[in-house]
């Protein structure tokens, strides 16, 4: 009669199954780092807008509309690519 393993038992599955542990964990706390710093940014700029982009109104012109179109398209390119929209179509 021959014994056979239960594969789920044997201690190379185990620790297969810890490293994949190890590197779900690993990768959740990545994540929560990188959302982390997103949300730092993404106040930061709040901040910025609700100051009016450091911007006086008498000192607004043509310079500052520009560089806040600047601001304006490195961001569609973010909202674009987050929500599937523009060249980021499905």
């Amino acid at each position: 009669m021959t014994t056979r393993l239960n594969p789920i038992t044997t201690p190379r599955f185990e620790a297969r199954a810890e490293k994949a542990r190890r590197n779900k964990e690993a990768a959740l706390t990545a994540f929560i780092g990188k959302k982390a710093e997103i949300d730092e940014m993404l106040a930061r700029l709040q901040a910025l807008s609700d100051d009016h982009f450091n911007c006086a109104p008498d000192e607004a012109g043509w310079a500052m509309v520009g560089t806040l179109e600047h601001y304006a398209s490195l961001l569609k390119r973010i909202t674009d690519s987050a929500f599937g929209e523009g060249e980021h179509a499905r």
